[in-house]
Order: C-alpha cells, then sequence, then structure tokens
C-alpha cells in the first residue's frame, strides 16, 4: 500500500515533469516556427501551408551571409579571448595578490555591472569615433570586452579564492613567481571556469545587434545580426527570408552552447560555490 509521503512524492514528480514539458514546449516553439516559416515563400507563408526553398535563395542573394558570419566570428573570437586575458589576470590579482587599494579597486569593477549600457553607450562612441575605430573590428571588440570583463573578473576572482593559499605558499617555496604560478597552477586549474565565461560571453557577443549596428556600420564589416536589421528596414519585410537570416544567425550560439553545456555549468557550480 502506498503511503501518503511516497503519493505526494509521486505527485511532486509528476507535477515537476509537467511543468518542464510545458517551459520546453514554450521555449522551442519559436524555433519550430522559425524553421517552418524559413521554408516558405512569401505567399505560402501568408497562406499559412506550403514548402518552398526560395526563402533560402532570396536570403543569399540579398545578403553576403558568409561574409557576415565570418565578420561575427572574427569580432565574437577576438571578444572572449580579450576577455578572457583580462579577467584571468584580474581575478589572480585581486584574490591573491595582495595590494593597497584592492578592495576598493574590486568593487568599483564589480559595480560596472550595473551601469546601463545605454548610458554609456554615446560617450564610447564619441571616444571610439576620435580615436578612428568606428567601423574597425578592433573598436567593436574593444567595447565588447569593456562590457563583459567586469562579470568575469568577478566570476575569477571568486573561483581563484577558492585556491588555498597553502598551495601558492607551497609553490612559492619551490621557487615559482606569481607569473609562473599564474600560468602553471591558476590557469590549469580555473578551466571549468574559463568555459564558462567562454560559452557565455561568445552567445552574448554573437546575438548582440546594439554595439555592432553602431560600431560596425560598413558593410564590409558588419555582422549577422547587423545584416538581418537591413532586411527589417525595407518598406515590406519578407517574414520567410528573416526567419531563414535569424536561423543562421542563431545556430552557432545553440551548437557552441549544446556543446559545452556541461562546462558551462560545472564553471557556474564550482566557481559560484566557492
Amino acid at each position: 500500500m502506498v503511503s501518503s509521503a511516497q503519493a505526494r512524492r509521486r505527485l511532486t514528480r509528476w507535477l515537476t515533469f509537467l511543468v518542464l514539458v510545458i517551459v520546453t514546449v514554450i521555449m522551442l516553439y519559436p524555433f519550430y516556427y522559425m524553421i517552418r516559416s524559413s521554408f516558405q515563400s512569401f505567399a505560402q507563408f501568408e497562406q499559412g501551408h506550403g514548402v518552398s526553398w526560395i526563402s533560402w535563395e532570396q536570403l543569399f542573394s540579398t545578403l553576403p551571409i558568409m561574409r557576415e558570419l565570418a565578420n561575427s566570428t572574427v569580432v565574437t573570437i577576438g571578444t572572449v579571448v580579450l576577455i578572457l586575458a583580462v579577467s584571468t589576470a584580474g581575478g589572480y590579482a585581486f584574490s591573491k595578490l595582495r595590494f593597497r587599494g584592492s578592495h576598493i579597486l574590486f568593487i568599483g569593477v564589480v559595480s560596472t555591472m550595473m551601469v546601463p549600457l545605454q548610458s554609456i553607450i554615446i560617450p564610447e562612441y564619441a571616444n571610439m569615433s576620435q580615436v578612428g575605430l568606428v567601423g574597425h573590428y578592433i573598436g567593436a571588440i574593444l567595447v565588447y570586452a569593456a562590457l563583459g570583463s567586469p562579470f568575469a573578473t568577478f566570476l575569477m576572482t571568486t573561483y581563484f579564492r577558492g585556491v588555498p593559499d597553502d598551495l601558492l605558499e607551497a609553490a612559492v617555496v619551490d621557487g615559482l613567481s606569481y607569473a609562473q604560478i599564474f600560468f602553471r597552477i591558476m590557469i590549469p586549474m580555473a578551466i571549468p571556469a574559463l568555459f564558462t565565461i567562454a560559452v557565455l560571453q561568445f552567445i552574448q557577443v554573437w546575438d548582440d545587434l546594439l554595439v555592432a549596428m553602431l560600431f560596425l556600420p560598413n558593410p564590409a564589416v558588419r555582422t549577422i545580426t547587423v545584416g538581418l536589421a537591413t532586411l527589417q528596414a525595407q518598406r515590406i519585410v519578407n517574414v520567410p527570408v528573416l526567419m531563414a537570416g535569424s536561423f543562421v544567425s542563431a545556430l552557432p550560439a545553440v551548437i557552441v552552447y549544446l556543446i559545452f553545456q556541461r562546462s558551462l555549468i560545472n564553471g557556474l557550480t564550482m566557481g559560484m560555490g566557492k
């Protein structure tokens, strides 16, 4: 005979499963709608039925998709590499090196996460314009890195604080310098956190539109998100073509997340739990 406690546990499990199914359907339906609409012509989309490849043909004939994907790749990878370099060095300094004012400086870095992007984007544009970096990869990369480095530094500082100080003291006794400790001990131990930062920043930068639209207006260097925005600027928006482009744009970020999702979860739990 099933006890009341077991019945409650079973009911809780079934309710949890039902909620997860509902959330999954809600989250996946936009992707289903995107894919279904991309394989329709504009007339078929208005009629609500039919299958056609014409929207994909129009997409590749209207936009330089491969070049825009390459531009997005250059900007995203450059940003991720720069953020990883800055955040690991900053996290190591804030967590293990003792210097005057480090606590206040760390609070200042973390507090920048609370500054809205909209309040600093115009000053950033003015500064980059004065040095001639608007319309170049490096300008967008620097802006993205400045926006993503505070959180990454906070995460790496939290992670490095979990490394025992005795380990570093033993390394110093063995004759290692602080730079050698950083590269030989700290970096290898921080691989989960590095994966976490890399995946989060990749998705953030790849999907961004505002910064890319302002700092990469030149068609030769614009990213895939900016290219899709030009489709929406037309008088008549061809929804199937836009859905095809949106699918192409979203696919790399989805693939990166699916490949590294376990590393992402491990990095968040290990880093934030220390």
